[in-house]
């Protein structure tokens, strides 16, 4: 018999990646059991480090940010994009220094995102367009809002210690614009699902020649998030307590992003669909000009996995 292949999923410490939390904890509970593989989980500080590894293929897959994922398959590196890991689930917060009544006050602030290539660039990019305003880079001409790119984790404290109020705020998947809510530095601006109902962020994808080799293990690891999923939205409380251990948070800060509102974040549909990937790389190439070209996305996903593990 030959042995089990331990495979590497790398993550973020975002309520996005929960399902991958709740999967594991059920493995090492053994309430789950993987017949073809063993699951190794493997934290990373941002996306940067993420992208960096699928790269050098230091992980056998990751939970990513869908646009970031693109632009990895379009550069070369030969992953597929097997399943959704969330839906919905960001915050746009402002700093309670910054005084910031609506989107145009926002104009000579600095705004943290999390990265170039993210569902949250483009719909804080949409919200400001609708007003006017043009975010860009520091170093671009004729930019409102000035964008930086910091890691989530660090999003919380660079607000904190703002105290003239420079930093307008962040756009970021939770937990982080909850827990600056809770510590008393911010205060929510928009949920994600109130910009683009229903959106797709992070995805799960596995480099090709890991699923060609253990096409079995793939399967098994879908089916389990699936099902992890299923009961992340059933069970909001549990997978709060889970959730405050995996991702190193107070689990009332998680229980609140599970629960209020109720669709806040989305678990239960984790189905890719085309039309909503389709989307953002559109806009992210005709009206941000961040991506070049687009991808053939029949080629970059693969949903028989999602199917056969029965995705909503």
């Amino acid at each position: 018999m030959a042995e089990k292949p331990a495979l590497k999923i790398g993550y973020l410490k975002i309520t996005d990646h929960l399902i991958l939390g709740v999967t594991e904890l059920k493995l090492k509970k053994g309430m789950e059991t993987f017949e073809h593989c063993t699951l190794e989980t493997v934290v990373k500080n941002g996306w940067n480090e993420v992208a960096d590894a699928l790269s050098v293929k230091s992980l056998d897959g990751a939970m990513v940010l869908a646009p970031t994922a693109m632009d990895l398959y379009k550069s070369g590196v030969e992953l597929s994009l097997l399943l959704l890991t969330h839906k919905s689930g960001s915050i746009l917060v402002k700093s309670k220094n910054a005084h910031i009544e609506k989107i145009e006050d926002f104009a000579g602030k600095t705004v943290l995102i999390p990265y170039q290539l993210s569902v949250h660039n483009m719909l804080f990019h949409k919200l400001l367009s609708e007003k006017g305003l043009k975010p860009g880079r520091a170093t671009e001409k004729g930019v409102d809002v000035t964008l930086e790119v910091v890691a989530p984790f660090q999003m919380p404290e660079a607000l904190e210690y703002d105290e003239d109020g420079e930093i307008g705020g962040f756009i970021v998947a939770e937990p982080f614009g909850s827990q600056v809510i809770a510590a008393g530095h911010g205060e929510e601006f928009y949920l994600s699902k109130d910009l683009w109902p229903n959106h797709p962020c992070c995805v799960f994808v596995m480099r090709n020649e890991v699923i060609e080799k253990h096409p079995e293990a793939i399967q098994e690891i879908c089916t389990s998030f699936v099902k992890s999923g299923l009961a992340v939205d059933a069970q909001p409380e549990p997978a709060a307590v889970i959730g405050g251990d995996f991702l190193s948070q107070d689990k009332n800060v998680i229980q609140k992003v599970l629960t209020t509102p109720p669709d806040r974040i989305l678990t239960g549909e984790l189905m890719p669909r085309i039309e909503d990937l389709e989307t953002i790389q559109k806009y992210m190439m005709d009206e941000m000009k961040i991506m070049t070209s687009l991808i053939d996305l029949e080629k970059f996903m693969d949903l028989s996995f999602a199917t056969k593990a029965g995705a909503k």
